[in-house]
This record gives C-alpha cells, sequence and structure tokens, in this order.
C-alpha cells in the first residue's frame, strides 16, 4: 500500500511539473518592408490610404533560442504577404484578410523547419493565418550595428524575396512633420524606421510580384520571446 501511495505521488508531481510548463527563450534580428511609407506625415499617409501598404515582407534570423523544442539558432525565416487592404491602419485597427509565402531556411532539418514554420506563424499572427505554400531557401542576413544601434540590414531569401535598408537621413523628410505613422507588423524589442532601397518578391505564389525602391517602408531591429510548452511530448528535444 505504501508502495502505491509513492508512486501515485511520483505520477503526480511529474504531472505538476509538466502542468507548470517549460518557457523557452528566442532572439534575433528583425526586418521588414511594405509598398507604403511607416516613416512619413499625414498628408503622405492618408494619399496612400487603402490604395498600396497591402504588400509586405517581414524576416527574422533566430541569433539564439528554442522553438517547439527544437533548437533554431543561425537559422532564418521569411513571411511574404499580399492583403486586401492597407495592412496596419492605424485609423481602424483591423487586420485585413490576406494570403502568405514563408520561405523557410534550407538549412532547416525537417524538425527546424516546422518549427520556423510554427515560429512565424505566430509572429506574424493573423497575416499567417493563410498560408499558401512553404518553400525552403537559402535564407542570409547581413546586420549592421553601431554602438549597439542598427543601422542597415540586408536579407536575401535566395531569387525569391530580398529587403534592403539604410538610414533615414535629413534628405528623407518631404512634408516635414514626418513621424513613425504605422507600427511594426510583429512583436519587437527594438526598431527604427528605414529607408528600403530594395522590397522585392518575384515568387509565382501570390498572383502578385514587386520590387521597390527608395521608400521609408522599412522596419529594422530586433525581437526576443518566449514560448511556454506543457506538454511532456511538446517538451521532448530534438
Amino acid at each position: 500500500m505504501r508502495r502505491m501511495f509513492i508512486l501515485a505521488s511520483l505520477c503526480l508531481s511529474v504531472l505538476a511539473m509538466a502542468s507548470t510548463g517549460n518557457a523557452q527563450q528566442i532572439s534575433g534580428d528583425y526586418v521588414e518592408s511594405r509598398n507604403a511609407d511607416v516613416y512619413t506625415g499625414y498628408c503622405v499617409a492618408n494619399a496612400e490610404m487603402n490604395l498600396v501598404g497591402d504588400q509586405a515582407v517581414m524576416g527574422w534570423r533566430i541569433n539564439n533560442g528554442s522553438w517547439n523544442g527544437v533548437k533554431v539558432d543561425g537559422l532564418g525565416v521569411v513571411a511574404v504577404i499580399k492583403a486586401d487592404a492597407t495592412i496596419g491602419d492605424p485609423y481602424t485597427g483591423n487586420i485585413p484578410a490576406a494570403k502568405a509565402v514563408v520561405l523557410v531556411d534550407e538549412k532547416a532539418t525537417p524538425a527546424q523547419g516546422a518549427a520556423l514554420l510554427n515560429f512565424a506563424k505566430n509572429m506574424g499572427g493573423q497575416l499567417l493565418n493563410d498560408v499558401v505554400r512553404v518553400v525552403a531557401a537559402p535564407i542570409d542576413f547581413e546586420v549592421s550595428q553601431e554602438n549597439g544601434h542598427y543601422n542597415k540590414i540586408k536579407m536575401t531569401a535566395g531569387t525569391i524575396a530580398g529587403i534592403e535598408t539604410r538610414m533615414l537621413n535629413s534628405k528623407d523628410h518631404l512634408c516635414g512633420n514626418e513621424e513613425t505613422f504605422y507600427k511594426p507588423l510583429t512583436q519587437t524589442t527594438h526598431a527604427m524606421a528605414a529607408v528600403a532601397m530594395l522590397d522585392m518578391y518575384e515568387g509565382k505564389d501570390l498572383n502578385v510580384t514587386w520590387k521597390l525602391s527608395g521608400k521609408r517602408s522599412a522596419f529594422i531591429g530586433s525581437f526576443a520571446t518566449e514560448q511556454t510548452l506543457t506538454s511532456p511530448q511538446a517538451m521532448a528535444h530534438h
């Protein structure tokens, strides 16, 4: 009887440990661009509203961490989005319906690829509810920093998608009352507006391609989040 009581106590302890969860940290660099200025005055923003801003590219490079119990250090994932309306309208806050293509780092194992896809869908939220295709591609990030501040990021996902940025300067003020009109499309720990010297998508799955340059349409920065895993299966390490 005593052995049965001890065994039952051990089982309850294991279940209790599982139910408390296992928080896993993940962090890295982030870049995005869309076909609307994010750093702009109301004159330009109102002129673009509901006409553009319906296309976006989002890229994450994981510098450290795990997702779904799988280590994904050094890997990248990119989401390309085509929405039905301007994304991130600050007046309505509505998230338009959208289709997305996710580009997963070709260096990822199948388990890592699945983790990266799930991570991107988690970070992209409703914008990545309808992923029409997942593609493996070589993903490369070149990040330039000075005194701990981001200067520029160049991100390429093969020949399918890419973003290249530069810092804003005094010549980028057109109205004189510019501000950061839109927020980044995902959770960040630090983000600053930048000029997209290149914002491109050359894939075949969204019925549209684009290659833009010179718009004040980018954000560069960093992200850090955590995921709490609660089931014993989810906590298994790969």
